[in-house]
């Protein structure tokens, strides 16, 4: 018997993280003494994805990697946290993505992605799994793959009615126009968002400008995520800036805090698609901060055991 198709599907990257944890970030030609290696699970695909499981939904990853101890670790991992794999290749022409991260005793990271196999994630693998797309309730991308594949996804999600969510991540600053008009949301951070619009993203203020600006371009809604300052949400129907905090937390590791709140959002949009915009980011505000309490990437997402039973439930 078939399974049911999966209510999130994620058309994105896998990165193993190689990840090293030091007093501070190095400056330009510096080594500095580090405390702690760790290998872990990554990529901004595969962390929404995982995420979005992690809280309960039903989900499914249209990805590649290498035919490498990597790519098979990968997998593995994919099956541990319910995620469909049906989709998700292995290739023998380039390696598995790799994420060399650096970590400080604040939390905050640098990060330098190689994408291997990433790159081979092609249109003609969207075109394969069309039966998982199109019956999906939310498409969720990024542009750790080509862009033309993520452009294909979108625009099969959208013949089919499901819903987009499009992560500018890592953001370039001649983003093709049709991505905006596709996105039923667009999730930028502060930084993507500057460099998208051109507007120097320094706070709530900022952001709701870039919010505005972003809007004019197409997308359904906007949804710029600022760390520990929470989001700001704009949308055509409300397209009046909006604030969301985000609660006060001592971090620990903020890598992969961007991933989780995507994945949550994608979460509520599947699961809850009545609730508001800005409610749905409140609550993905909160699943966020919970996963930088923690070390590591996938490692530190919450599972919804762990969570309160009110984010789950309507207003």
């Amino acid at each position: 018997m078939a399974s049911a198709p999966a209510e999130i599907v994620v058309v994105g990257s896998c990165m193993t993280d190689l990840v090293s944890y030091a007093p501070r970030l190095p400056r330009v030609g510096e080594t500095v003494h580090g405390h702690r290696f760790a290998v872990g699970f990554g990529g901004k695909g595969a962390n929404q994805c995982v995420q979005a499981a992690r809280l309960g939904a039903s989900t499914a990853m249209v990805a590649k990697v290498g035919k490498d101890t990597f790519g098979d670790n990968y997998i593995q991992n994919f099956k541990d946290n319910g995620v469909n794999i049906d989709h998700v290749g292995q290739v023998s022409e380039a390696a598995t993505g790799v994420a060399p991260i650096t970590v400080d005793d604040e939390g905050r990271n640098a990060i330098v992605i190689v994408p291997g196999a990433n790159l081979f994630l092609g249109p003609e693998d969207v075109a394969l799994a069309r039966a998982a797309i199109s019956g999906a309730r939310v498409v969720l991308a990024q542009l750790e793959v080509r862009p033309e594949t993520t452009a294909r996804a979108l625009r099969l999600a959208r013949r089919h009615g499901v819903r987009t969510i499009l992560n500018p991540a890592p953001a370039v600053p001649d983003l093709d126009p049709e991505l905006y008009e596709l996105s039923d949301i667009f999730c930028p951070n502060e930084t993507e968002a500057e460099l998208l619009t051109g507007v120097v993203v320094s706070g709530v203020e900022e952001a709701g400008r870039a919010a505005t600006l972003l809007l004019q371009r197409g997308c359904g809604a906007v949804v710029i995520t600022l760390g520990r300052h929470g989001a700001v949400v704009a949308s055509q129907s409300d397209p009046a800036p909006r604030h969301v905090p985000s609660p006060s937390v001592t971090a620990v590791d903020t890598t992969g805090a961007g991933d989780s709140f995507v994945g949550s959002l994608a979460f509520f949009q599947a699961r809850l698609p009545g609730l508001p915009l800005a409610e749905a980011a409140r609550r993905a505000c909160q699943i966020a901060a919970e996963s930088v309490r923690s070390a590591g990437t996938q490692s530190s997402y919450p599972g919804r055991d762990g969570l309160p039973a009110a984010l789950f439930q309507e207003e």
